[in-house]
């Protein structure tokens, strides 16, 4: 069989994710490979992508090969997927899987993003690889590929694939409306900032954007990152790892601090382009590792204004809603132009006004505690080379490790003592549970005595 690898990383032949498809090269000589070097020679492909297109075409089998950055895959495979469907690339009818390497930050996102596009393109899609970035280096890594391949293989032959579940209809978008008076932005307190990816004719954005200018307030600064002269994506080099300077001269990690960080809240505006943010946000969002690991803008309340089917894309969804956990920012909605665009907006900015008059902040679930206890445990064990991060993680107190708690390990070991006994057990009765309300008790308590 004839296997197109898509290498997907912007490293090219230095990617550590490339690695695993060159093991199975060896492991597996009856099949002949071929790598396409995607996110090294992004810009190239799209001043011809013809080299791509024949590729693509002798292809049995395309593997798309990538770094999780930021959630999903690099800017450079995005812009890549976004070249194969406006060539209409002839990948219908063909199999496609994925291997990715990273720390397990929101990889599921990252291979579900890049299983919806290719479904979107006609193709069979099975289960990919997601593995850590050491797996290889260790026997039982090398035998999970070799088991992953293999199973893939039997798939092919059995004619499996993943079903592609059907969307509801997307309804046709609701233009915004301009209300009838606004308060002049020189009256207005504040500094919010609205990150737009705002494309030449995009009316339907644009007009959701001033409608959200107009009732909002407080003052608003536009950045569209259309303007932006971005010299690139992230390179995944690490330059920035010890002092936050980025190795490109565009200004960027500059501007990022001074013109967007800068503000009291960010609102996020764009319209859905392949199941995400679209390329040129991926770009900004990837671009921003010059801040490393570090959630320089918790407290920061964010927003998003939407254009498209918003409703249908859980995936987007979970990302939307991890992006703000793991930042600890509070997310003060999503307005999107499905149905009543006007009052989405109204109550995104009506809460995005609320949050930042009281100061409020939200408790991390699932999706923020997972996420920055994998940065934890990433930081601690790098902090010779991630120095920024590791200052910060130490000054925020993010080094929660539940290992150092030994006072309740130690009351732990004294319960389970106790309840390894049954005549003891038998004789505390449900003083158990009364004495694990006795705090929350005295909480209720401290309540009234305040009051009075």
């Amino acid at each position: 069989m004839h296997i197109l690898v898509v290498n997907g990383s912007p490293k090219g032949e230095n990617s550590i994710t490339l690695q695993t498809a060159l093991y199975l090269e060896k492991r597996y000589p009856e099949h002949s490979f071929e790598v396409l070097h995607a996110g090294h020679r992004i810009k190239a492909l799209e001043k011809d992508f013809s080299p791509a297109m024949k590729a693509l075409e002798v292809a049995q089998l395309v593997l798309f090969a990538y770094p999780v950055y930021t959630f999903i895959a690099p800017c450079q495979l995005h812009r890549f997927i976004e070249l194969m469907k406006e060539h209409s690339a002839p990948v219908a009818g063909k199999y496609m899987s994925q291997i990715s390497t990273s720390k397990h930050f929101y990889d599921v996102t990252a291979h579900r993003y890049v299983e919806e596009n290719a479904q979107d393109m006609g193709m069979k899609a099975l289960r990919g690889l997601s593995a850590d970035m050491d797996d290889l280096l260790t026997e039982k890594g090398q035998r999970e590929a070799e088991l992953f391949f293999e199973h893939l293989l039997w798939s092919m032959e059995q004619g499996y694939w993943e079903s592609v579940l059907p969307k509801p209809e997307a309804c046709a978008p609701v233009p915004a409306t301009m209300p009838e008076a606004a308060a002049a932005p020189e009256d207005k307190p504040g500094d919010v900032v609205i990150v737009a990816d705002l494309a030449e004719g995009d009316e339907q954005l644009a007009r959701m954007v001033e409608r959200f200018r107009r009732v909002l307030g407080r003052k608003t600064r536009l950045v569209n990152l259309r303007e932006y002269p971005f010299k690139g994506g992230c390179l995944g080099c690490f330059n920035c790892a010890t002092d936050g300077v980025c190795i490109y001269k565009d200004g960027f990690d500059e501007f990022l601090r001074k013109q967007v960080q800068s503000g009291e809240a960010i609102v996020y505006a764009f319209t859905i382009r392949d199941h995400s943010m679209g390329a040129l946000f991926k770009m900004y969002d990837d671009r921003q590792f010059c801040n490393g690991h570090r959630t320089v803008t918790v407290g920061m309340p964010v927003g998003y204004l939407v254009s498209g089917a918003y409703s249908v894309e859980e995936n987007l969804r979970t990302i939307v809603e991890g992006r703000s956990q793991v930042g600890q920012n509070p997310l003060a909605g999503v307005a999107t132009d499905e149905a009543d665009t006007d009052r989405a907006i109204d109550r995104m900015a009506a809460t995005l006004e609320r949050m930042l008059s009281v100061g409020y902040r939200q408790p991390k679930n699932f999706l923020g505690v997972g996420g920055m206890k994998i940065f934890r445990d990433l930081i601690y064990q790098m902090q010779g080379m991630m120095k920024a991060d590791h200052r910060f993680y130490k000054q925020h107190g993010e080094y929660d490790f539940p290992q150092k708690n030994k006072g309740l390990i130690l009351k732990m070991y004294l319960v389970g003592a106790l309840l390894s006994s049954p005549k003891i057990k038998a004789k505390m009765g449900n003083k158990m549970n009364e004495g694990m309300l006795a705090p929350y008790r005295k909480v209720l308590e401290g309540i009234g005595s305040r009051k009075g």
